[in-house]
């Protein structure tokens, strides 16, 4: 664009000569080369499943994230005069709420005027009279920087309430550096974990008890938010507990987090929601958002809030054009870095001149509350000329002007040639001791219409990760660093009762999911095989299993359908992959997935990967047009090894805490079940004992290998049921899951004063107990009486036991509701 700061090229073609290394250093790798690390690296990021939030979309569905592979590269000296600017900046901001919250003397001495203070939506009186430790009300702090054409760093908006973007600035350093990890290190670009560490540093010293070792939460809008993926990714980076509201809860006026070993108080709250959703008890608040009782816990001295509550009224665009008097008010310096002109409109004489120069100004509503415009950007640009107007002699103090700015041009990797691109660059700063530190990069967005990144930073197409170069060398720097004293601990007890809650719903998923799998696969082999179905008795008593499970109508036979529906090959791929049909095996992934996503920072990256990779390829698949039955096989083989690995990973890398007892809980309880239904519906409830049939249900309960090991093809009904059923050895057996759901349920915390069992332990012991008295002549009595013998009946009770037992875990554990009489009672 004509005008506009090429932030790699000077006006002549040539290089800048900040960026010289960085070109030599991507010519010498060619093009080839350079393709084939960047497919490695978009590879990474969706394995990250990073996705964000769309500004404006109002379907508020995630977007997956775009990067680009050449960085926004700032040379050392220009980056210590911005840093210089923001930090500046920042300790007038500050000052700014210090003085607002607490003696006001800003708005009696008439610097600022009182009706942009009290007549801003998000001005709260419940916040004014605060003290933080130190007068500290801004910990974070966030500016939306753009480069003029003159070359220069122009502020375009400030971020006090809780800035996004941190994760996204460090993810994508993460995924660059390992696309140009030696370029990194020869053309010496600062780290960012120094940063980071700083945060933490300031959230330590926050803390007014536990010095050495606070507890600190970070609080989070939750799944449904604009920046839960970031949440957690900066939850588990930091190490810090990720919560919701209702993790949360105040008594005697101290923040308490609810964990299954009982309420743990809170030394620090890293609040990543707005302020106006923080105490729906003194705010405006929203449903399931926020704690009631926050606010009157930190006058109470007994928590610390960062940022302090309130801090959003400062990024206001009102107050730009009063920030170099105040500057001057309050620093007694001039202030450094420039900013957009802007126009308050309400006052006559900035009023005045914005509708002498309405054409070529552009108007911007005044306020922002809970993230959010006071009045819509987008409503505002689609208003002409004399809406416009009308509208500001309304209500002129909602709506301010300011002047337009050409943002500079960066060029982006394509597959053919670099096309170049509009810039908006986020800056992140963090208070550290009396002083604020400034992070040497931040978030980059781009967009082809720079008219995008006006309305915000997170409306551009892309990202771009931000090289600061350095003067010298960078030292290595890592968050793993000593502090204070620690005791020697075996797990942890702050496990909120809303992740046990995901955790074990999503070891029931994962192992109906796998359930499915297995049972669906046989299916398929002999659907696609040569054998006419007359040869395959087996095949009906595998679909009505199906049925049984709810995967398919119970109308299906093995001849056909019910007249109204398609045959039964037409049929299976369409319901197996509806994930609007309850039971379907896409739908118990996406409810796997669903949980995973809510206890993702709980994770560990590989499994996480897994999780997401079961959902991409199920998704992949139907989404396609034309699915057939071999195409569905192909998808269920590569689901059973990512299967196979998630339980490998939960096995032998998990820490035995109550995470991991509460995944595996709800993994044995689920496998339980549904070998129970299996054996009901393929060996019991039929008079058809054929070898097939056998055959086919130790395929599906993965445990062919191992009988054909001990009888070879000896396939008799009584040792089928015995190695399903009643081998303690064999880990698919119900005696083996049973087992692990008693030393389970006896693990979890419960009342030390109580002497005798709870209801659960008895359960579950009564259940191992009937399972492991069935003796040799029940297993032999069960082929001649199905379901009324011994052995059918024992199943019988099992089955209506295991559901009660889940029930119980429930709401004793994970809903903290009063038991129901009749699940107590049994």
């Amino acid at each position: 664009m004509a005008g506009a700061y090429d932030e790699m090229f000077l006006p002549t073609g040539e290089p800048r000569p900040h960026c010289l290394p960085f070109i030599s250093a991507v010519d010498s790798l060619g093009r080839a080369e350079l393709s084939q690390r960047w497919a490695q690296v978009e590879r990474f990021v969706r394995e990250n499943g990073m996705v964000y939030h769309a500004y404006g979309d109002p379907s508020e569905a995630v977007r997956p994230w775009d990067l680009d592979a050449l960085p926004l590269i700032i040379s050392a000296d220009e980056w210590k005069q911005v840093s210089h600017g923001l930090a500046q900046r920042a300790k007038l901001m500050n000052a700014i709420l210090a003085d607002l919250y607490g003696s006001q003397t800003l708005l009696t001495d008439g610097h600022v005027p009182p009706d942009l203070v009290f007549g801003h939506p998000g001005f709260a009186r419940a916040f004014h009279g605060q003290h933080g430790p130190g007068d500290r009300y801004l910990h974070l702090y966030a500016v939306d920087l753009a480069r003029a054409s003159d070359g220069r760093w122009w502020v375009v908006g400030d971020r006090t309430d809780a800035p996004l973007g941190m994760a996204y600035a460090l993810e994508n350093r993460i995924a660059v550096s390992r696309m140009l990890p030696s370029v990194i290190h020869d053309c010496q670009v600062e780290r960012l974990a120094s940063f980071f560490i700083a945060l933490q540093d300031t959230l330590r010293d926050l803390a007014k008890t536990n010095r050495e070792n606070p507890r600190i939460v970070l609080l989070s809008h939750g799944p449904q938010g604009p920046s839960y993926f970031e949440d957690a990714y900066l939850a588990r980076y930091l190490g810090y507990t990720l919560v919701e509201g209702a993790d949360l809860t105040v008594r005697n006026n101290r923040v308490m987090l609810k964990t299954l070993g009982g309420l743990l108080p809170v030394d620090v709250v890293l609040r990543r929601l707005s302020d106006q959703y923080c105490d729906p008890l003194e705010v405006r608040g929203k449903p399931g958002l926020g704690v009631s009782g926050l606010l009157r816990a930190e006058r109470s001295g007994n928590v610390v809030i960062a940022n302090a509550l309130g801090s959003s009224l400062v990024e206001s665009p009102a107050l730009m054009p009063f920030l170099p008097g105040l500057s001057r008010r309050l620093l007694g310096e001039e202030l450094e870095l420039p900013y957009l002109a802007t126009w308050w409109c309400g006052q006559e004489g900035p009023r005045n001149h914005v509708r002498e120069n309405l054409d070529s100004l552009s108007v911007r509503s005044a306020f922002r509350v809970g993230r959010v415009d006071q009045v819509p950007r987008e409503e505002l640009r689609a208003a002409d000329a004399a809406t416009l107007a009308r509208r500001m002699s309304e209500y002129p103090a909602r709506f301010v002007a300011q002047e337009s700015l050409v943002r500079s041009m960066a060029p982006v990797w394509t597959r053919h040639e670099p096309r170049a691109v509009h810039v908006a660059l986020r800056a992140f700063i963090v208070a550290s001791g009396d002083s604020f530190s400034v992070m040497p990069g931040g978030l980059v967005r781009v967009a082809a219409d720079s008219s995008e990144l006006d309305l915000s930073i997170l409306a551009g197409e892309g990202s771009k990760d931000a090289w600061v170069l350095s003067e010298g060398p960078v030292p290595s720097v890592t968050l793993l660093q000593p502090h204070g004293k620690a005791e020697l601990r075996r797990g942890s007890a702050e496990l909120p009762s809303r992740v046990a809650d995901n955790l074990f719903w999503l070891g029931r998923r994962i192992e109906r999911a796998e359930s499915a799998t297995r049972l669906l696969r046989p299916i398929l082999l002999r659907l696609t095989g040569e054998s006419e179905r007359a040869a395959l008795p087996e095949l009906g008593e595998l679909l009505r299993t199906l049925a049984a499970q709810g995967q398919i109508e119970p109308g299906f036979v093995v001849d056909g359908v019910k007249d109204q529906l398609p045959a039964i090959e037409n049929a299976l791929p369409t319901l197996i992959l509806d994930v609007k049909q309850p039971g379907s095996l896409r739908n118990t992934v996406a409810g796997m997935f669903g949980n995973a996503s809510l206890v993702r920072d709980r994770m560990s990256i590989d499994s996480w990967r897994i999780v997401l990779r079961l959902e991409q390829q199920i998704d992949t698949l139907a989404r396609r047009r034309g699915v057939g039955l071999g195409d569905v096989l192909e998808l269920l083989n590569a689901m059973i090894i990512n299967l196979a690995a998630f339980g490998g990973l939960v096995s032998e890398s998990m820490t035995r805490a109550q995470g991991w007892r509460f995944l595996d809980l709800g993994r044995r309880l689920e496998r339980s079940l549904q070998t129970i239904s299996l054996v009901q519906d393929l060996l019991l409830e039929t008079d058809n004992h054929e070898t097939a049939a056998m055959e086919a249900a130790l395929e599906v309960a993965d445990s062919a290998m191992t009988y054909r090991s001990r009888y070879l093809a000896n396939l008799q009904l009584p040792m089928v049921l015995d190695l399903l059923l009643t081998d303690e050895t064999n880990p698919r057996s119900l005696v083996f899951q049973l087992a692990q759901i008693v030393s389970h349920v006896d693990a979890l915390p419960r009342d030390q004063g109580q002497p005798l069992r709870g209801t659960d332990q008895r359960i579950a012991i009564s259940a191992l107990t009937k399972l492991q008295l069935i003796d040799a002549a029940a297993l032999h009595n069960a082929a001649s009486g199905g379901v009324r013998s011994k052995l059918g009946r024992t199943l019988q009770w099992l089955k209506l036991q295991l559901p009660r037992l889940s029930e119980l875990i429930s709401h004793k554990y994970l809903i903290h509701a009063d038991v129901p009489r009749q699940l107590a009672d049994g």
